[in-house]
């Protein structure tokens, strides 16, 4: 087993070295330029067309409802402990490029949406799209978009299951002292009520959980913020100037280079938006519309509320506060920066937020999954899926999960590969799509 695990982990550090890194950006960088600052022009409408209801088009959920499902996989532990880590890795110039990572992620986000609603197809579960297939339809690579689905299967028991039950197991240990058999029988439960009805009741159930656990957590956040305002110029002079300039060891922090920050900074925005690694195109394609770049405008908006908004709060409450300087783990540093300010209750508010948030995590990459083994095996398997998918979850919450956290980086990984290259080769499209729609 100790050769399995040092494989994996090996395998995932190259795959998550700087060429994927690099990669991911680039493609962003790349779909900036060729929709001409989309994300920046289109930005204020994509969030009034949140609401928006079409009626008449085809699919199974609403816009609004579709990026709910998307937010309730994206907005996960990442967003409390991976910009936590970022800080402790990279010093605070990592979230200036955590920034970066999701100004440019917001164009990659719109051209997985257009593609995954153009070649959608209808099945007898519903609409069903993603990147496996514009892969095989679009850009006629069928191999690669199985390939995409075998990774993608594998992945949601992962990242988008185990691993979320253990950080929620955990923290509900440490803070309420109950033990995680139990709160892993009670997220099983939770879990079985919901993905068992399909994504109608997937988009239902985020829909309503997902506004309310964002609008707590910034509410929260906003809270400790204005009670330390004095201190937000100074925390946001520390993202700016040491973006570009080594961060010095002080106190219980070990320094951070500027290398250090920006591939800290990068790496957790990648992981915490998901921006390229063509997991959300999966609930876009549910959309009820008949209009991709309509449905792709919705779902830009979810790396900017995803890291521009939930990830800078949680960066701004570390900074505001002290413990980034005492040597306080990543795993710890969120809970103890807002306890700092709000005591006991903020580490409660915590604890709750990591709970809601992966549950949310748990929902929405379960539809991620039952897609992809609709893919390769036919819609009489999912039911399947779903038991197993469900019975992980307690296996999660009880047992040791270094090697599985390694084994999801990995099969996340090798995911974006093969959605990135039907990214670039379908360029074209999405930019004929974008001008059509645009001049209409």
């Amino acid at each position: 087993m100790n050769i399995a695990e040092n494989l994996v982990s090996t395998l995932s550090g190259w795959v998550w070295g700087p060429p994927m890194l690099t990669l991911l950006v680039g493609t962003g960088v790349y779909l900036t330029f060729l929709l001409r600052g989309l994300q920046f022009r289109a930005l204020p409408m994509a969030l009034r067309m949140i609401f928006h209801k079409e009626m008449h088009g085809k699919g199974d959920i609403s816009h609004f409802a579709a990026l709910m499902t998307a937010l309730a996989a994206t907005v996960g532990i990442g967003n409390i402990v991976g910009v936590a880590s970022a800080i402790t890795l990279g010093g605070p110039g990592a979230v200036f490029w955590m920034w970066m990572t999701g100004l440019v992620g917001m164009a990659t986000k719109y051209a997985e949406a257009v593609l995954a609603v153009k070649y959608r197809e209808e099945g007898p579960h519903g609409m069903r799209g993603g990147p496996m297939y514009y892969i095989a339809k679009g850009a006629g690579l069928p191999w690669l978009g199985t390939l995409f689905a075998v990774f993608t299967a594998l992945a949601a028991f992962g990242i988008g299951n185990m691993t979320q039950a253990n950080a929620t197991a955990k923290i509900f240990e440490s803070t309420f002292g109950i033990d995680t058999l139990t709160t892993g029988l009670v997220l099983m439960v939770l879990t079985a009520l919901v993905i068992l009805g399909g994504i109608r009741s997937i988009g239902r159930f985020t829909s309503f959980l997902v506004p309310f656990m964002i609008v707590g957590y910034v509410a929260a956040s906003l809270v400790v913020l204005a009670l330390n305002a004095s201190e937000i110029p100074h925390a946001l002079g520390l993202i700016f100037y040491h973006a570009f300039n080594p961060a010095a060891a002080g106190g219980g922090f070990a320094g951070a280079t500027i290398a250090a920050a920006i591939r800290f900074g990068i790496a957790r925005g990648v992981f915490s938006n998901e921006s390229g690694l063509g997991s959300s195109p999966i609930a876009a394609a549910a959309a009820r519309t008949n209009e991709p770049v309509r449905q792709a405008l919705v779902s830009m908006t979810q790396t900017f509320i995803d890291t521009l908004v939930i990830c800078t709060m949680t960066a701004l409450v570390i900074l505001t506060a002290t413990s980034w300087t005492e040597g306080v783990s990543a795993a710890e540093l969120t809970s103890a920066s807002m306890a700092q300010t709000l005591g006991q209750t903020g580490t409660i508010i915590v604890a709750l937020a990591t709970a809601l948030f992966a549950y949310s995590t748990l929902i929405g990459w379960n539809y991620y999954g039952e897609k992809a083994v609709e893919y390769l095996f036919g819609p009489k398997v999912i039911r399947i899926y779903r038991i197993f998918f469900v019975a992980a979850v307690t296996v999660g919450a009880t047992t040791s999960l270094e090697f599985v956290w390694n084994f999801s980086d990995l099969m996340n990984g090798m995911m974006a590969i093969p959605n990135l290259i039907g990214l670039l080769l379908l360029s074209k499209v999405i930019k004929a799509e974008t001008e059509r729609y645009f001049k209409g």
